[in-house]
């Protein structure tokens, strides 16, 4: 993970009567967008992460960031079909190997960020970080193939060992700090809970439901209800698509009322606005950039749509239109700008937040065929 950026994503798991009355997507509603492109703009990013010197880790590993890696792990699978691939393509099966080797040495590789070198308390919170990470990559990798393989059900291992049992975090996992919103900040403790949230109820065969899991699981669903109002709405947005995949972690009103506070949200083009989704200022004092923004916009596209709730629909295709609308055809990337200071769009930590928008943007677009 990486320390000058930085960290989404959600939708509702309703009761088989209500998820009946979601209208069938059209068979294809986003003709327009590049998949091509997107996955080429994807492929190249993930390539150059593992090769640039900041994300170099010990036994010839690189760290797994929010903003490029793992947006990209959790996006591009979903483009294979109608690219006519048949497998994972070389930087996905890279950063499968990586992660699978950094889950496999765990207690012989250094955190991201020891304590040694970045001060107390950064062992805890890159180990917690990593685990939560690894996790849920793994979990989708498995959901997939229909069994949770050795590595995946050891790296759900490493993240149990590191779930808080005491203090306001109980449930929860210490997260990395390096104020950079919105995966390294304030916010990004909750953030990070949702996603351990996902790892757990993608998990195939009934991983979440097995007695050995109940407690820490309850204790997960308990630190996520208890702190979803005061969030940013962007982490609640995160919250709504991890209850898809766990239908005890939110009552049918407390998902609604997440979706409507969403909906609300929206900006006249149909779009959404990371800057505008939480209370974030520019540690360079700049002005926040309030357009609506890739990130913001697959997110909660995202979200919604996977809440099969009926009155979002509009709101949903109205969301995908803006995103077919403005993925740039010469690279295919959708834009989002940082909420930590001004960037040069074009250079690499100006990317940071565009290839998190982008992966985003197909995991809703892709969603909707």
């Amino acid at each position: 993970m990486k320390k000058t950026i930085i960290f989404a994503a959600t939708g509702l798991c309703l009761v088989a009567a209500f998820s009946a009355t979601r209208p069938r997507a059209e068979a294809d509603p986003t003709p327009a967008w590049n998949r091509k492109a997107a996955a080429a703009y994807l492929d190249e990013r993930a390539t150059w992460w593992t090769t640039w010197p900041n994300a170099q880790r010990d036994h010839g590993t690189y760290c797994v960031s929010c903003h490029t890696a793992l947006p990209y792990a959790l996006a591009r699978p979903t483009l294979r079909q109608s690219l006519g691939e048949s497998g994972p393509s070389p930087a996905e099966a890279s950063l499968l190997a990586n992660i699978t080797k950094r889950v496999t040495m765990w207690r012989d590789v250094e955190p991201f960020y020891p304590d040694q070198l970045r001060g107390i308390p950064k062992t805890s919170e890159s180990r917690a970080t990593e685990a939560i990470l690894n996790a849920v990559i793994l979990a989708r990798r498995d959901a997939a193939g229909g069994s949770l393989s050795d590595e995946g059900r050891r790296a759900l291992d490493n993240m149990w060992a590191l779930q808080m049992k005491t203090g306001e975090q109980t449930g929860a996992w210490t997260w990395l700090q390096f104020h950079n919103e919105p995966w390294e900040g304030d916010s990004s403790a909750f953030h990070g809970a949702t996603l351990a949230a996902i790892a757990i109820h993608t998990a195939p065969g009934g991983y979440a439901g097995s007695a050995e899991n109940q407690a820490r699981v309850k204790a997960l669903h308990d630190y996520l209800r208890k702190g979803n109002e005061q969030q940013a709405l962007l982490s609640r947005a995160m919250l709504l698509w991890a209850s898809t995949a766990a239908p005890t972690l939110l009552s049918r009103d407390e998902q609604q009322a997440i979706a409507a506070a969403l909906v609300r949200a929206q900006q006249e083009d149909g779009g959404w606005s990371t800057a505008s989704l939480g209370s974030w200022k520019r540690a360079d004092g700049t002005p926040l950039d309030t357009h609506t923004d890739g990130y913001a916009t697959g997110l909660v596209t995202l979200a919604l749509e996977s809440a099969a709730d009926a009155r979002t629909q509009p709101q949903v295709k109205r969301g995908l239109a803006w995103l077919v609308a403005h993925q740039d055809p010469s690279t295919g990337v959708w834009f989002a700008a940082s909420l930590n200071k001004q960037r040069d769009p074009a250079s690499d930590a100006g990317r940071f937040m565009s290839d998190a928008a982008t992966a985003y943007a197909v995991l809703a677009l892709t969603k909707a065929q």
